[in-house]
């Protein structure tokens, strides 16, 4: 699990850095979330959701939603993964509150099986 974790945030470090360098970090604050479906199925238009709802909160300085990709190794089996940068704990909290984020929960929790939500907090100068 924690390979996984680190594998999604050296992604998204990537994604900041040139030639594949991480050069930054994509954000302080982390918030990673991995989620299993009852339908796998559901998978293109969960993501479609969040690109739509939660990509343009304000606050949110760093964003990605995908499948899990297998690459061969056992990993816990999940079929959307988020990655979604902060700078504040402020915004991180008004992201939480905000109405765009609850509707999205609301109207995918019936078609969840399970979520798991891991927060991380990057001080490095």
């Amino acid at each position: 699990m924690i390979g996984l974790l680190v594998g999604v945030l050296i992604g998204a470090a990537g994604c900041a850095g040139g030639g594949g360098r991480a050069d930054r970090r994509p954000a302080r604050i982390g918030h990673v979330v991995l989620i299993k479906l009852h339908d796998p199925d559901d998978r293109a238009a969960l993501i479609a959701d969040c690109d739509t709802m939660l990509s343009s909160i304000p606050g949110v300085t760093a964003y990605s939603a995908g499948r899990r990709l297998d690459v061969g190794r056992d990993t816990m089996d999940f079929d959307v993964g988020l990655y979604i940068g902060f700078e504040t704990e402020a915004d991180y909290a008004a992201y939480v509150e905000n109405e765009s984020h609850k509707e999205l929960v609301e109207r995918w929790k019936p078609n969840l099986e399970w979520l798991r939500v891991y927060d991380l907090l990057d001080e490095t100068p």
